[in-house]
């Protein structure tokens, strides 16, 4: 076995598990991991004896991705406690049966069968059960499939694989789990991303090892970009990302994508607590050509946003005139004809309205800065969570800290794109009971 090293100095190891590769020895008699590595370390720095390599967590066989071996009993010991104390971060990357929601959080209780090898979802109250905990977004679509962004709370085995299939969305190639798993079918589970704090140095350390997942190529290139987005769309011109709420473009977000594929030049922005698409262009031609669209709004953008309250009329058209201001990054209504006024206009309609909120649908004429946080204030109706022009009293009460404003779709250059995020009400409501 070739052991794909991802990092490792005196007391660390990190590497590519392979799939279908057990992480040590078993009744298989295949070859296991923890031996291969072994035997790196041993050959590669001419190791006297037996070596010692600490198995501080685990893969399921089928499954591959980044895995951590100590070097050393006292980093052993170290990341043991980590993983047990839920310390550091395993994301996993899972394409599941069916049009997932854009996000959940599932938490089970879980029994093992020891003679079978298979994990079951049961009532709380069974003897032997642990709790199972794990988060998910949905990161893109295709051809009655989804791609998941999965960060586990809880480590129990087959977790991902049973609670996944519990709620109704098996994950491909699961022979397992998935009831219509063909043979032969390689699971759809990949680790992509661990992150630990080192043993000794204390400092926080991400590694990846993409999915070979031909099915979501884009996405699958950037997931290493988790902490600011997820890639929508790319070609020779063009990156089209779904921003993460609290990130700002021309630094958090080139960032890390830059990271990964550059250049990259913003095209045009969202505020930082403004989640959804953004566009990049990845050469200065492009960037004149983009800018240029932008500039003339021969761009579509649609957006969604939970407004407190409801409008008189379900539907309409604003129009106003605003002046920032620069030094305090605010937008101030003013007349039609004040010196330096710019010139507003958006169309709205309420999607729903429920427990003293509303959804709504928001097409941009103009883009201005704060235009959309601006304008629904301005009608009675601030977006929920914006704390610059918004209700306090109800950002307080439904405990929002950041606007609820989704960029959702994008039409540029002749294609349009969608997040996968949603925003519902119903979750708001269920956290304010």
């Amino acid at each position: 076995m070739n052991v794909r090293v991802l990092y490792e100095d005196n007391h660390l190891l990190v590497v590519e598990k392979h799939a279908n590769v057990p992480v040590q020895a078993d009744a298989s008699g295949d070859e296991d991991l923890l031996t291969a590595c072994k035997r790196y370390i041993k050959e590669k720095y001419a190791k006297p004896g037996e070596v010692y390599l600490g198995l501080v967590h685990r893969l399921d066989r089928p499954v591959g991705g980044v895995m951590v071996f100590a070097r050393t009993s006292k980093a052993a010991a170290r990341l043991t406690e980590q993983f047990s104390a839920h310390r550091a971060m395993k994301r996993y990357a899972a394409i599941v049966e069916g049009s997932a929601p854009a996000e959940g959080r599932l938490t089970d209780w879980l029994v093992k069968n020891e003679s079978t090898n298979t994990t079951s979802v049961v009532k709380e109250s069974t003897p032997g059960a642990k709790q199972a905990r794990l988060s998910y977004r949905t990161l893109a679509r295709t051809n009655g499939l989804s791609l998941l962004d999965v960060n586990l709370q809880t480590g129990r085995p087959h977790q991902i694989r049973v609670q996944l299939s519990h709620a109704g969305f098996p994950i491909k190639g699961d022979q397992r789990y998935n009831p219509d798993a063909k043979v032969g079918d390689q699971i759809r589970l990949w680790a992509y991303a661990l992150t630990i704090a080192h043993p000794t140095l204390k400092e926080p350390m991400t590694f990846y090892a993409l999915p070979p997942f031909a099915e979501f190529p884009t996405t699958v290139k950037y997931l290493p970009a988790f902490r600011a987005c997820s890639a929508v769309y790319e070609d020779e011109d063009m990156l089209v990302a779904d921003k993460n709420p609290g990130t700002e473009v021309e630094t958090d977000l080139v960032s890390e994508l830059s990271a990964i594929t550059e250049p990259l030049f913003p095209v045009h922005r969202l505020d930082a607590n403004t989640m959804g698409l953004v566009v990049l262009a990845r050469n200065e031609a492009a960037e004149a050509d983009l800018s240029d669209a932008f500039a003339r709004h021969e761009t579509g953008k649609v957006y969604e946003a939970i407004l407190v309250g409801a409008p008189e009329q379900r539907a309409g058209t604003l129009v106003h005139y605003g002046l920032k201001d620069e030094e305090k990054a605010f937008m101030r209504l003013v007349p039609k004809d004040t010196s330096g006024a710019q010139r507003m206009e958006l169309s709205y309609r309420i999607l729903e309205s429920r427990g003293g909120l509303s959804k709504a649908e928001i097409q941009l004429m103009t883009g201005r800065t704060h235009q959309i946080r601006v304008q629904m204030a301005a009608l009675g109706c601030p977006v929920l969570g914006d704390d610059k022009y918004g209700d306090r009293d109800a950002n307080r009460r439904f405990h929002q800290k950041r606007q609820l404003l989704l960029a959702k779709r994008l039409t540029v250059a002749g294609k349009t794109f969608e997040s996968t995020r949603e925003l519902t009400i119903q979750e708001i409501i269920k956290e304010d009971l």
